[in-house]
């Protein structure tokens, strides 16, 4: 592995040079009211006029752009410097309302005030995120589906509508285009150091936000518009995230991993400042910018692996204007662009559990996505949780300690480190899609398991209503249930199981909840598993609704009983609801083991050839029909019970017929 203190920059030369010496070049002094009115308005016209264009198709030379927008930069920067913040709060303040981050871009000119390196970075990263959240809210105001790249969103005829496209070619040399500076992908992909970043970009950036905000009032006086903010996402289940709890990280591992830092190899030198910064941050309750400061750095740590452990050249090491960034998409796959195996996994210590927390909390569609909603501005800065901030800087320690001479450390500081170090080892994925189908399931029992609780009008005042069949079908489906699951029991846990009532001694919370908590591998999972798990998921949402509307309808109904709301028609249903009852708990706890097994032995999917796999999928979508059917016919609009015990003894049917054919992927495991 390449020694951390021997990397000087993770820039390419190109990239270097745009940004640390191309805007330097002229050092002629720019008169700051060229581009300022009277009444401290952005002159647009002269800002844009700085902007150089090609010969050949009239698109952006960016190298002559930075090299002229540089001394128009400083002396914005100079301009700041010579406000005091009410000055510069009674002067701009209003314009950057249009963000609905006012706050974060006042502290920016605090930042800019003391030119300390890593918080003039922070500050660059949070105001490119709001600003790139308040351009998609005005791109809004054209279109109906806001790009998710900012050099997209920056290239739209949307925004060049609004601001005109001279403008947009302004912050396009800025942000947005990797021809340019390109300052918000490089500091959020952790390519940049704090001393590689000129603090009059972070100025002019600023500045330029606050006129954006006086062309958009313009804007929408003029056409009547109103700009609405989307709102922010709010992350739910906080407990869901509680990998690393916080009464780990207290003062005492935080001072440890004060010291980690300086002694781990996988912090390279010049990012140093930032780790110290980011644990500070956290030690003040900033826990917004903590993780901020952590997740690229997190980036450069697992690329200098990366590019180590997979003898890359050297130049993916570094941002490079004209080829892709390695990051953490590359660097969580499981081949390379070659097709060769990723080694980064078989270098970490804990391959499965690193590489399944850094999916989770940043990749998996249905986890938290840290860095894309920091980096993209939809998450409130100012209320960013400290559970969520505990998981980043938790694993954090966790990889700074792995890759650390433990001699290093003393027994009482190692018995400090241990429970986050338990909490890593033990990690399993939590949104991944096997992991949720897991967590549908049970929530599915525990919503069956209800039903047992619901109010039911005595046998005797339902057996007075005439003209009713008895229970023999149920009993029907009961037996072909019952039947099912001893057919199913050899691969069941023997302890959870009893030939005398299989229903009842089978169909458990205990035993699904054993079976859920069987390691299944999710890291890298094929396209066919990942096929089926999204079939299975369906089938056990269909099921939750089902429960549902059981309970909703059996509560709604047995109150109109007592009250005595119920029409002459109404009654038989309501009897046919409660007879269906009998056996709809029964078929879907049976579906839900069905899904269970087939869970556990998902991998087994693999060995099926072609045909048979297709076959498998068939039977899957037959039983998701069913459920979907069930959905429809407990629904309150139809209310067909007699219909429903009539499908689902064709189901079972067809169940025991697959069941005694052996062909489930259950059977292909043993």
């Amino acid at each position: 592995m390449a020694l951390p203190d021997s990397v000087t920059t993770c820039l390419s030369q190109p990239v270097h040079y745009a940004i640390c010496k191309l805007g330097f070049e002229k050092t002629d002094t720019y008169d700051i009211n060229n581009i300022l009115s009277g009444n401290g308005e952005v002159c647009w016209e002269a800002v844009t006029e700085h902007v150089c264009y090609l010969e050949s198709d009239q698109g952006v030379d960016y190298i002559k752009s930075i090299r002229s927008l540089g001394p128009v930069c400083e002396s914005v920067n100079l301009y700041f410097k010579s406000l005091t913040k009410e000055q510069f709060v009674i002067q701009y303040a209003s314009w950057f309302h249009w963000t609905n981050c006012t706050e974060v871009f006042l502290e920016v000119f605090d930042v800019l005030q003391y030119t300390q390196a890593t918080e003039v970075a922070l500050g660059l990263m949070k105001l490119t995120s709001c600003l790139e959240r308040a351009l998609g809210d005005v791109y809004l105001l054209k279109d109906n589906d806001c790009p998710f790249l900012l050099r997209d969103l920056l290239a739209s005829e949307q925004l060049a509508d609004v601001f005109g496209q001279a403008v947009m070619n302004v912050l396009r040399v800025f942000i947005g285009s990797p021809r340019g500076l390109n300052l918000r992908n490089i500091l959020w992909h952790g390519f940049a150091s704090p001393q590689e970043i000129p603090a009059k970009y972070c100025a002019m950036l600023l500045f330029l936000t606050a006129g954006l905000g006086q062309l958009l009032q313009t804007y929408l006086l003029q056409t009547k518009g109103v700009l609405v903010h989307r709102p922010y996402v709010i992350f739910i289940s906080l407990e869901e995230l509680d990998a690393f709890p916080g009464k780990y990280l207290n003062n005492e591992i935080l001072s440890i991993a004060e010291e980690l830092v300086k002694l781990s190899s996988f912090v390279l030198k010049i990012m140093l400042p930032f780790w110290i910064t980011a644990l500070a941050a956290f030690k003040q309750s900033r826990y917004a910018d903590s993780v901020i400061l952590l997740l690229p750095q997190l980036e450069v740590g697992l690329r200098l692996l990366f590019t180590t452990s997979n003898k890359c050249p050297n130049r993916l090491l570094t941002a490079e204007s004209s080829a892709f960034y390695t990051t953490f998409d590359e660097m969580l796959a499981k081949h390379l662009d070659n097709e060769e195996v990723n080694q980064l996994p078989v270098v970490l210590e804990e391959p499965a559990m690193a590489s399944d927390f850094l999916w989770d909390f940043l990749n998996h569609q249905e986890g938290p996505r840290i860095r894309d909603r920091l980096s993209h501005g939809e998450i409130n800065l100012e209320t960013f949780p400290r559970e969520v901030a505990n998981q980043i800087v938790g694993f954090a320690i966790t990889i700074l300690c792995r890759f650390s001479d433990e001699d290093m450390f003393s027994l009482k500081e190692h018995m400090v480190i241990k429970p986050l170090m338990n909490c890593a080892s033990c990690y399993r994925s939590r949104f991944h899609p096997i992991s949720r189908l897991k967590k549908q399931v049970l929530e599915c029992r525990k919503s069956i398991h209800l039903w047992a609780e619901l109010p039911t009008v005595p046998e005797e005042q339902v057996q007075k209503i005439k003209g009713l069949e008895g229970n023999a079908e149920a009993d029907t489906l009961i037996s072909m249930i019952s039947e099912i699951i001893s057919q199913l029991q050899h691969y069941m846990p023997q302890n959870c199981c009893s030939s005398d009532d299989p229903i009842n001694s089978v169909l458990t919370e205990r035993l699904l909840v054993e079976l859920c908590d069987t390691r299944i591998c999710t890291l890298y999972s094929p396209r066919a598993v990942l096929e089926v798990v999204a079939v299975l998921r369906r089938i056990s949402a269909q099921c939750h609704q089902v429960s549902q509307q059981v309970i909703a309808g059996a509560e709604l109904r047995y109150t109109q009983w007592v009250n005595k709301t119920l029409r002459s028609r109404q009654r038989h249903n309501y009897r046919r609801m409660l007879n269906s009852i009998k056996f709809l708990s029964p078929v879907l706890q049976l579906i839900l083991l069905l899904i269970t097994l087939e869970l556990v032995s998902v991998h087994s999917v693999c060995k099926k050839n072609p045909f048979d796999y297709q076959q498998y999928l068939k039977f899957l979508k037959s039983v998701l029909q069913y459920t979907e059917n069930l959905v429809t016919y407990t629904s309150p609009e139809k209310n067909k019970w007699d219909e429903t015990m009539e499908f689902t003894k064709k189901t079972l049917i067809k169940l025991r017929k697959v069941s005694e054919r052996k062909l489930m992927l259950v059977h292909l495991a043993m």
